[in-house]
């Protein structure tokens, strides 16, 4: 079967005869603005140059008359200039008529053959009369200009309106035509080998490829061909990537698309697109359709909708096309989602997307690939400790680690470095991280104490707390929109987090805010904690409402306000009653959280001021440095949880 798929046909690259169309239309117009320009200058020449007309009969009177006034007759075929005596140009023009000659109407050069004195004397009484061969080019610009111009103007203006009116054809026929990219055989070719970790998403994809590759196989058995594969995971993890392997894998015709790119604001044209879509896609048979952010275009039906909204409509014709009466059509729809909860049920139905493979933040193991593929061709030193920097990432999706691998980089070849170093990788992690430091922010001695103590309540608290995550690093540089960092490092990549690890976390985040109040006095206290008691009010309120981690709300929890039904006297999907209950229950793990972060670093006051000036003096502290400094410190029994 594999060796009968159909190639996408190469489309004729029409660029060389836009680029000739495009010259003709280009010499047309500087030939017609040529010809303008000479029409504009012969008629400012003929103006300048009026002159009076007289009729013929009343020159030849008086150029026979001795006392008449014309000094000079210039003759140019049928043009007669006159200039009057006292003139030095002519003023005056006429016409001969069209019976015989001139001399045959009258006009004779009464000072031919005259000389000296005697032809002086004649021009004071007769006109000289001189005949010029007809040379006004302006002239003849002008008739030809007159005559030609509005011809090639008409000419012009005909066939602008044809390419206006063949554009518009064009445009509403492909108005309704998919905007898929289709990626075939002179594209690079994407396989499982170019995509790192995700080994159960790769294994339940591969199946798909073997499906395409051998169908009968499976017709055999009387299996059917799966009709639709649902990859969801968070942003970055590396989906969009998951499904061009697949068709590498498959070497099959893949219709690229975004969900986005169905959307219009006519009704009816998403829907004709879909229908296009399809309509390809079985003409290249075996194929696959990749739409990006399927959530855009199939997110949940309601009663406020209607069949004739758009989105709705365009929603219905991909659940035709998925699973209508042709079943053997050889296309694959694979779609990528970060919202699942937003499609509509009738999509996430079998026969429509069969598969739903979940493309997760990867593991340490994958994440130490992921940085192997992206650190391959760069050059590195020796001691790079890739490992290190995968245990720092918890939590990274593939796309981050592009992007530290990248910053590295950078950071790399901005130091002047000839290779990546370890302390390159440091710096753009963190970089990436928390954001760039603020060399140019300057602290003035209060500042950098209080963020002392601050960064270090944090430490200490963090440290012998029995169920936080170790202390990699501290400093007091400031770095994004902190004025100082504590790093928490897990030692391993864990998928749940029990309630004792939780309340650590909110303890561990009140410590800054505590020093501070500690050494400065209750009433000292700045607003460095601002996004510390952020992260502890959206922490606890997770804990309260969406894992059941109250003490009154134990094993409850609530709807979301994305999904839960919204009542009219709180605006949430609770009521003002469950309202109250829940902010009491955010209100009480903030205040033990305060309160176990208090009596441990009243417990460890000399530690505080010792780690405080070590920072002073040092600014940052790794983990190595921080170890013989937190050695001491002990957690008093009033801020132990009893398990």
């Amino acid at each position: 079967m594999a060796e009968n798929i159909k190639k996408p046909v190469a489309r004729p690259n029409n660029k060389a005869n836009a680029n000739k169309s495009n010259m003709v239309r280009s010499v047309l117009f500087t030939f017609v603005l040529i010809c303008f320009g000479a029409f504009i200058i012969a008629s400012m020449t003929q103006s300048k140059t009026q002159k009076t007309e007289v009729p013929i009969s009343d020159v030849i009177q008086r150029a026979n008359d001795p006392e008449g006034n014309i000094s000079k007759i210039t003759v140019t075929g049928e043009t007669l200039d006159i200039t009057l005596k006292g003139n030095d140009q002519p003023t005056e023009t006429s016409r001969k008529d069209s019976s015989g000659t001139l001399y045959d109407q009258g006009l004779i050069n009464h000072c031919d053959d005259m000389m000296g004195d005697e032809l002086s004397d004649c021009q004071e009484k007769y006109p000289t009369i001189e005949y010029k061969e007809d040379t006004n080019t302006w002239g003849i610009i002008l008739d030809v200009g007159l005559t030609v111009l509005p011809i090639i103007a008409i000419v012009v203006f005909l066939s602008w309106m044809m390419r206006q009116a063949q554009s518009a054809n064009n445009q509403s026929m492909s108005f309704g035509k998919s905007k898929a990219r289709l990626y075939g055989a002179d594209k690079k070719k994407v396989t499982f080998k170019d995509v790192a970790g995700n080994e159960s998403a790769k294994q339940d994809l591969a199946e798909i490829v073997d499906f395409l590759k051998n169908p009968k196989k499976y017709e055999k058995l009387g299996a059917k061909i799966p009709r639709g594969v649902l990859l969801a995971g968070d942003p970055g993890t590396g989906k969009t990537l998951m499904a061009r392997a697949v068709a590498g894998e498959a070497d099959v015709p893949f219709f690229s698309i975004s969900g986005s790119e169905f959307a219009e604001m006519f009704v009816g044209v998403g829907a004709s697109r879909v229908r296009d879509l399809f309509s390809k896609a079985k003409k290249n048979a075996p194929s696959i359709i990749f739409i990006d952010e399927i959530d855009a275009v199939a997110h949940k039906r309601d009663a406020r909708g209607g069949a004739g909204r758009e989105d709705e409509q365009t929603l219905n014709q991909i659940l035709v096309e998925m699973d209508g009466f042709d079943n053997d059509s050889g296309v694959i729809v694979i779609a990528a989602t970060n919202r699942v909860d937003m499609l509509d049920k009738a999509l996430l139905r079998p026969g429509r997307f069969d598969r739903h493979v979940n493309v997760t933040l990867p593991e340490r193991k994958d994440r130490l690939e992921i940085l192997k593929v992206h650190f391959k061709g760069k050059p590195v030193e020796e001691n790079v400790d890739l490992e290190a920097l995968a245990k720092k990432t918890a939590g990274s999706s593939g796309a981050d680690l592009a992007n530290i691998a990248n910053e590295a980089a950078i950071t790399a070849a901005r130091e002047g470095h000839k290779a990546i170093s370890n302390a390159d990788l440091t710096e753009a992690f963190e970089r990436v991280a928390i954001g760039p430091e603020r060399k140019s922010k300057v602290m003035n001695d209060k500042e950098r104490k209080i963020t002392a103590y601050h960064e270090a309540g944090h430490a200490i608290v963090g440290h012998v707390l029995p169920d936080s995550d170790p202390v990699h690093k501290v400093t007091i540089i400031p770095r994004g929109r902190t004025g100082g960092v504590t790093w928490f490092l897990p030692p391993e990549d864990r998928s749940y987090k029990s309630i004792y690890e939780l309340k650590d976390i909110l303890a561990r985040a009140m410590g800054g805010r505590i020093a501070e109040k500690i050494i400065f006095g209750k009433d000292a206290v700045t607003t460095g904690a601002s996004s510390d008691l952020t992260n502890v009010a959206e922490l606890a309120k997770s804990m309260i409402i969406e894992e059941g981690m109250g003490e009154g709300t134990r094993n409850l929890v609530f709807p979301s306000e994305a999904t839960g039904y919204y009542t009219i006297s709180t605006g949430k999907p609770y009521s003002e009653k469950t309202a109250e209950l829940i902010d009491a229950e955010i209100k009480m793990l903030s205040d033990e959280a305060a309160k176990r972060a208090e009596e441990v670093l009243k417990a460890n006051k000399a530690v505080l001021d010792k780690l405080a000036e070590e920072l002073l003096a040092h600014e940052t502290l790794e983990e190595a440095e921080l170890e013989p400094i937190l050695k001491g410190a002990r957690i008093p029994e009033i801020a132990k949880l009893h398990k």
